[in-house]
């Protein structure tokens, strides 16, 4: 083989394995931006789940207090309604 069929050979070799590097150049910049992506869209979720915890822990807090409300009123309810049964047995005995 003479000398310039073997540079020709070698500089075809180099142009692959140069197309080969930037082949694989381009897949690690897209393989980090898309990396990037990710944290960022990881970042954004765990923002999302901060957000909705302090959210779900003021809601359950609304809720517990509501119950408590609602079970005063309850209360309050059955001791007028008592008390209304009360005036009433009051004032039939009364007309009799």
């Amino acid at each position: 083989m003479k000398t310039s069929a073997r540079i020709e050979a070698a500089l075809k070799r180099l142009s692959a394995a140069l197309d080969h590097l930037e082949a694989a150049c381009e897949r690690r910049i897209n393989a980090d931006a898309e990396r990037g992506n990710l944290r960022e869209e990881f970042a954004v979720l765990q923002d999302d789940r901060t957000r909705l915890g302090v959210e779900l822990d003021a809601a359950m807090t609304r809720s517990k207090s509501l119950e408590i409300a609602n079970d005063e009123v309850a209360r309050r309810l059955q001791k007028a309604s008592a008390t209304l049964r009360t005036v009433l047995a009051h004032v039939e005995l009364g007309e009799r």
